[in-house]
């Protein structure tokens, strides 16, 4: 299940590789170029409307479950890491990636409000008691500014296999 699917790259890269997927959502275009995209690679993917501050999906269903750049505030970021972890079968993975804290600081781009952030810590607290955790890290990647120039972007990873 890829929550957050967007335009459904992610989602579509899995299917491509063999992967029955879920790509959820809260809007219906993104949804709807992510059926496209799949479609223009000859694979299928379910896609599911919802929003996820509320939707719960079901229960010890996925053998996959990947956040990238979800970014809600930290209420509605602690529902949704908690019910993406009960929605992993014993043995699944949980993978997460998004813009770390320390980004706006010390990074380039991403959302700039401290309270959508994450931190390997405040990921790795929700999930440790569903999962153990593999990694957990603040990384680095290559990105390109507004004028073309090399910056760096720091995001948090957190990889954990359900227990």
């Amino acid at each position: 299940m890829d929550l957050a699917a967007g335009e459904g790259r992610n989602a579509v890269w899995l299917a491509e590789r063999g992967w029955e997927v879920d790509a959820v959502d809260f809007s219906a275009v993104a949804l709807e170029k992510a059926e496209g995209l799949a479609a223009e690679r000859g694979v299928r993917l379910r896609t599911v409307r919802a929003d996820l501050a509320l939707w719960a999906p079901p229960e010890a269903t996925y053998s996959l479950v990947l956040i990238a750049y979800l970014h809600l505030p930290w209420p509605d970021m602690t529902q949704v890491l908690t019910r993406a972890a009960a929605a992993v079968r014993s043995g699944g993975t949980l993978l997460l990636v998004g813009h770390d804290a320390a980004n706006p600081e010390h990074g380039y781009g991403g959302p700039q409000d401290p309270r959508v952030l994450y931190t390997p810590e405040r990921v790795t607290d929700l999930w440790r008691p569903h999962a153990e955790i593999l990694r957990a890290e603040t990384v680095s990647r290559p990105v390109t500014d507004t004028e073309g120039g090399s910056r760096t972007a720091l995001d948090t990873l957190v990889r954990a296999v359900r227990t």
